[in-house]
C-alpha cells in the first residue's frame, strides 16, 4: 500500500502540472478541448489524493508501524479518534490534508462552474492547478508521508509507536486543525476568481457574485477553526488563557481580519463600485496572508507553543510567496485603470465612510499583528538577536483599535448612504446613545474604574441597541403589515434579506465576545499549597483538597486532586483537576476543572505536589468573570454566518446611484 500511495502523489503532482499548462494554454490559444482536459485532471487530482489520504489513515487506524509517520505520530494505546487525528499531528499528514482539502475545492469549483465563466474558468483552474502542484510537491519530494521504516533494504516496524504529542490528545484539537485549514485553503477561491478577472478584464460583478458565499464559507470555517484553537488553549495548557498572542495563533489571526475587511468593502463594490482596488489588494492579502500563516505554523521559523511540526520547508514557502506577490502586484498595477471607482466619497458623514474607516482601522491592526508577529526574526535578521514582543504590546496596540472598530459596528446601520445630517444623525443615535450612557453610569454606581471595561461594556450596549433597533423597526412594520406577532415578524423579516439582518446577527455576536473578553480585566488568581483537608479562598469562593488520588490506563497514568468548593457557606461540589504522564511519550500533561457559569467560571490547575511537604497539593485557582460570553458569542456568530448563508426570500435590485433618506430605505423587490 505505501507504493501506491506514493505513487499517487506523484501522479497527483503530475496532472496538478499538467492541469495548470492545459488551462494556461487552453485560456491563451483559445482551445476548449485542453481547458476541458485540465477540468478533468483537476477531478484526478482529487481521486489520487484521496486515495493516498486514504491509505495513511488505515495506516494511523490499524497501527501498522512500518510507516515512519505512523511510528513517530501514534501508538497503540491512542483511542481511535486521535488515531485518525495523527493525520495532521504531523508536518507530512498535515501537508497532505492541505492538498487533500485544496482538491476537494478545486473539484467543487470546477464541477460547480462547468457550464458558467467560459473565459474566467481556465485563469481559475490555472490557479488552483499552481497553488496545488506547490502542495503536491512538497508532499512528493520534500515531506512524503509514505517513507517505511527499514533496516538496510528491508522493510522493519516497531512493536509500537511514540505516540501523538499530549497537548494535541484532546477532543477540540481532534476538530481544530481541519477547521482552521478549510478556512486557510477556502480563500484561494475568491482569489483565483479575481486573479482570473484581473487577467481577462471581466467585470467585477462576475467575480464578487460568484465567490460571495465561497468567501463567507471559508471566513466562516476560520472563525470556528479560531474559536477552536481559543477553546482549546483554554482547557488544556493550565494557564487559564483562551490567547496569548503566540506567533502561531498570530497566523490564523491575520487572514481573518484582511478576509473580515473584504467582506465589509466588497459590499462597496456590488452597490456603488466603489473600492475596486481596494477589495483586489484585501481578496489578495488574506490569500498570501493564509499560505504565510501555514509557512510560520510549519518552518519553525518562530518560537511557539504550537511547535508540534517544524522543518526547514521554509524556503518553498517565500520562494511561492515571492512568486505569487510579485506576478500579483504587477497584474493589479496594470490593470489599475480597469479598476477604476464608478463613484466618489461624498462625505465623511456616510456609510461609505464608516466602511472605509471600519477597513483602514482593520488593516492597522493588521500591521500591528503581522509587525509583532515578525519582530523576532526582523531583530535577529538585523542585529543577529532575538528580540520577541509580548502582550503587553498587542494589547497596548490592538484595544484602542477593538474599540474602535466595534464603535464602527454600531455607526453602520444608523447611518445613511452618500451623506447624512447632523439632525438625523441625532435622531438615529439617540436611543444607543442613552444605552451606552446608562450601562456606563450604572457600571460607575457598582464601582467600576477601569477605563477600557467601562468604554467597551458602554459601546457593546450602543451596538446591541443599534442591532435590536433594526430588528425591531423591520419587524414592526411587517407585523403592523401583515397582523403576525413580533417574533415571527422578525424571523420573515430575516428571512427576506438574510445576508443584511444575518450580518447583524453577527455583530451581535462579537458584542457578546467583547463583554467576555473584558471580563478578562477583573481576572483573579492564586497559588496555594494546600495540606489534604485543608482550606483556601479565591474570590467568593472557599475550596478544600479533600483528597489526591492516582490510577492510570494503557494510554496515561493520573494523579487527581478532588477539591470541594463552597461559596456563602453553600456546598457547591467537587471539581477534579488531574495530572497526566503519558506512557509513550512520559511527557506530563494537566487536565484542569471548570465551574463554568455565565457570570465567572472557576478555574483549577493541579500543578503538582509541593516539593516541600509530599502532603501538600500545588493548586492554581482563577476566577474568570464573563467568560461564558465568548463562547456564547461565537455560537451566535456563527449562527448569523449561517443565516447569511440562507438565499433570501425577496431578491433586491440595488442601484448604485439611488438617493437614500436618513435612513437606508429598502430597495424594491425584482418582480
Amino acid at each position: 500500500m505505501e507504493t501506491l500511495g506514493a505513487f499517487s502523489l506523484l501522479l497527483a503532482l503530475a496532472l496538478a502540472a499538467y492541469a495548470f499548462l492545459a488551462s494556461v494554454i487552453g485560456g491563451w490559444k483559445q482551445k476548449p478541448f485542453l481547458v476541458a482536459s485540465a477540468r478533468r485532471a483537476v477531478y484526478g487530482v482529487f481521486i489520487l489524493l484521496t486515495a493516498a489520504s486514504a491509505i495513511l489513515v488505515s495506516a494511523l487506524l490499524s497501527s501498522d508501524f512500518r510507516y515512519a509517520y505512523v511510528a513517530e505520530r501514534s501508538n497503540r494505546a491512542m483511542p481511535a479518534l486521535y488515531k485518525f487525528a495523527a493525520w495532521w499531528g504531523g508536518q507530512e499528514g498535515s501537508l497532505l490534508l492541505w492538498s487533500w482539502m485544496l482538491s476537494l475545492y478545486s473539484a467543487i469549483v470546477v464541477w460547480t462552474n462547468k457550464t458558467k465563466h467560459r473565459t474566467l474558468m481556465p485563469w481559475v483552474i490555472a490557479v488552483l492547478a499552481f497553488t496545488q502542484t506547490f502542495f503536491c510537491t512538497l508532499n512528493t519530494f520534500v515531506e512524503p508521508p509514505f517513507q517505511m521504516l527499514a533496516v538496510g533494504r528491508g522493510v522493519t516496524s516497531v512493536v509500537d509507536g511514540n505516540g501523538l504529542n499530549p497537548l494535541l490528545q484532546y477532543w477540540l484539537m481532534a476538530l481544530h486543525p481541519p477547521a482552521l485549514y478549510l478556512g486557510f485553503v477556502g480563500f484561494v477561491v475568491p482569489f483565483a476568481f479575481a486573479f482570473a478577472s484581473l487577467l481577462t478584464r471581466q467585470p467585477g460583478e462576475a467575480w464578487i457574485a460568484t465567490t460571495r458565499r465561497w468567501s463567507l464559507i471559508t471566513w466562516g470555517f476560520l472563525s470556528i477553526g479560531i474559536m477552536l484553537g481559543q477553546g482549546w488553549a483554554y482547557a488544556v495548557l493550565g494557564w487559564g488563557g483562551y490567547w496569548a498572542w503566540d506567533p502561531v495563533e498570530n497566523a490564523s489571526l491575520l487572514p481573518w481580519i484582511t478576509g473580515t475587511a473584504f467582506l465589509h468593502s466588497v459590499m462597496m463594490q456590488e452597490k456603488k463600485g466603489m473600492m475596486k482596488v481596494w477589495n483586489m489588494v484585501l481578496v489578495s492579502a488574506t490569500f498570501f496572508l493564509a499560505i504565510f500563516g501555514t509557512f510560520l505554523t510549519r518552518s519553525g521559523v518562530v518560537s511557539s507553543v504550537h511547535a508540534f511540526a517544524q522543518s526547514s520547508l521554509g524556503a518553498w514557502f517565500v520562494g511561492f510567496l515571492a512568486i505569487g506577490l510579485s506576478v500579483t502586484t504587477f497584474l493589479i498595477l496594470r490593470r489599475l485603470d480597469f479598476l477604476r471607482s464608478e463613484a466618489q466619497l461624498e462625505s465623511v458623514l456616510s456609510r461609505e465612510a464608516s466602511f472605509l474607516f471600519n477597513n483602514l482601522l482593520l488593516l492597522a491592526s493588521c500591521f500591528a499583528v503581522l509587525w509583532g508577529t515578525l519582530f523576532p526574526v526582523l531583530t535577529e535578521w538585523w542585529m543577529g538577536e532575538k528580540i520577541t514582543v509580548g502582550p503587553p504590546f498587542f494589547n497596548k496596540v490592538n484595544i484602542p483599535i477593538g474599540l474602535a472598530l466595534l464603535f464602527l459596528t454600531g455607526v453602520g446601520p444608523l447611518i445613511a448612504w452618500r451623506r447624512s445630517s447632523w439632525e438625523s444623525l441625532k435622531r438615529a443615535f439617540r436611543w444607543p446613545a442613552l444605552a451606552m450612557a446608562l450601562t456606563m453610569a450604572a457600571l460607575l454606581a457598582f464601582g467600576v474604574r477601569h477605563l477600557y471595561a467601562l468604554m467597551s461594556f458602554g459601546l457593546c450596549a450602543f451596538v446591541a441597541a443599534t442591532v435590536i433597533m433594526e430588528f425591531y423597526k423591520g419587524a414592526r412594520a411587517i407585523a403592523a403589515r401583515n397582523q403576525m406577532n413580533l417574533l415571527r415578524a422578525a424571523v420573515e423579516l430575516t428571512h427576506r434579506n438574510t445576508r443584511r439582518y444575518g450580518g447583524y446577527l453577527v455583530h451581535m455576536g462579537i458584542v457578546l465576545m467583547f463583554i467576555g473578553y473584558t471580563g478578562s480585566a477583573f481576572n483573579k488568581d492564586t497559588t496555594e499549597e494546600v495540606k489534604i483537608g485543608s482550606h483556601f479562598r479565591i474570590g467568593a469562593y472557599e475550596l478544600q483538597v479533600k483528597e489526591v488520588t492516582d490510577g492510570s490506563n494503557p494510554n496515561y497514568a493520573w494523579q487527581r486532586a478532588v477539591v470541594a468548593v463552597y461559596r456563602g457557606g453553600q456546598y457547591l461540589g467537587d471539581l477534579k483537576p488531574e495530572r497526566r504522564v503519558y506512557a509513550a511519550s512520559q511527557q506530563p500533561t494537566s487536565e484542569v476543572a471548570i465551574r463554568r457559569r455565565l457570570n465567572e467560571d472557576l478555574y483549577l490547575n493541579f500543578a503538582s505536589m509541593s516539593q516541600s511537604d509530599p502532603e501538600a497539593a500545588v493548586i492554581q485557582a482563577y476566577v474568570f468573570p464573563l467568560v461564558s460570553w465568548i463562547w456564547i458569542g461565537f455560537y451566535v456568530l456563527l449562527f448569523g454566518t449561517i443565516v447569511c448563508l440562507i438565499p433570501s426570500k425577496v431578491k433586491y435590485a440595488y442601484a448604485k446611484t439611488q438617493v437614500v433618506g436618513v435612513y437606508e430605505r429598502e430597495p424594491e423587490p425584482v418582480p
